[in-house]
């Protein structure tokens, strides 16, 4: 290194003052950042503000397909009503099937439902099940990507099965009786099953809810059916029906949730992106202002000067 550029080097080391940026230069980088902020912020509002009219749109078809579905579910309680069980309700083997989706940006609905299994599995208070006591190690099958991942932290070793890709669009009979069908042919043993799903109260609000559907065995030895001859194969077809039925009344209603959840969440994002806007665009009128006040400084200073 020469002479000097070590004398340049000192220089400025000695002088620290000599590296700093003048202030104008700042203020520029700063308002082309907020400006690359504002404009990033703008297209988040549009694209939330889109997706908050999709959601409405597909509300209401999902809401029509909820109460067409409810039937089904109505059905299979006038079924189960009139088949008391003579066995302890805690000696029973429980299937979980927990529904919820694959797709995301809808808040915390599916978060609920995987809640609400935990702590039916953990026997705590304030579950869909109250007053019925759980084994622990009751199996669990899961209808979505996003139940299935946080189940998967809290309760791995109760995982039997998982399901994806069903309910893209509104849910059919078709995909209940294949989910239905896929766990009757898993061969996990079980009396009844526990469906777990969000129930829809409004279009803003929403609950966990759990449903049992009993199992063959439990349908065969219950009283109404002992007062029937009936074949064998009576009581094993109409335990696959109820719970076809079952899903797909709690797989239409999930559905409703979702697009409810969805359409809250998108609004709830435009409003706060607008609110952000609002703000950035204050901060940088103001940074605006305040850089044309220094240069206007700069150019009197150096009029008077001359």
């Amino acid at each position: 290194m020469s002479m000097l550029a070590r004398r340049s080097v000192a220089r400025v080391v000695a002088q620290p003052s000599l590296l700093v940026i003048p202030s104008s230069a700042r203020n520029m980088a700063t308002l082309r950042e907020l400006e690359l902020r504002l404009k990033s912020v703008r297209n988040i509002e549009k694209i939330t503000k889109s997706m908050k009219m999709i959601a409405s749109t597909k509300l209401a078809k999902a809401q029509r397909a909820m109460q067409a579905g409810k039937e089904y579910g109505i059905a299979n309680s006038e079924v189960f009503d009139h088949s008391k069980e003579e066995s302890p309700s805690d000696s029973i083997r429980r299937l979980f099937i927990v529904v919820s989706s694959d797709k995301g940006l809808c808040g915390g609905i599916h978060s609920s439902v995987s809640k609400a299994t935990r702590r039916a599995l953990n026997n705590l208070a304030d579950t869909p099940l109250e007053g019925v006591k759980i084994d622990p190690t009751s199996p669990v099958m899961v209808i979505g990507d996003k139940s299935k991942a946080q189940l998967t932290r809290a309760q791995p070793k109760n995982l039997r099965l998982t399901f994806n890709q069903i309910g893209r669009d509104i849910p059919t009979f078709a995909d209940a009786a294949g989910v239905a069908d896929l766990i009757t042919k898993s061969g996990v043993e079980f009396d009844a099953v526990v469906l777990v799903h969000n129930r829809f109260v409004s279009a803003i609000s929403y609950e966990p809810k759990a449903f049992e559907v009993k199992g063959a065995a439990a349908l065969k030895e219950s009283e109404g059916f002992k007062r029937y001859e009936m074949e064998d194969d009576f009581t094993k077809d109409l335990a696959e029906f109820s719970l076809a039925n079952a899903i797909y009344a709690a797989l239409v209603e999930g559905h409703a949730c979702e697009q409810s959840a969805r359409r809250n969440a998108m609004d709830n994002a435009s409003k706060n992106a607008k609110d952000m806007i609002d703000s950035l665009t204050m901060q940088y009128n103001r940074g605006r202002q305040a850089a044309i006040t220094n240069e206007l400084v700069d150019i009197i200073t150096g009029a008077s000067a001359l």
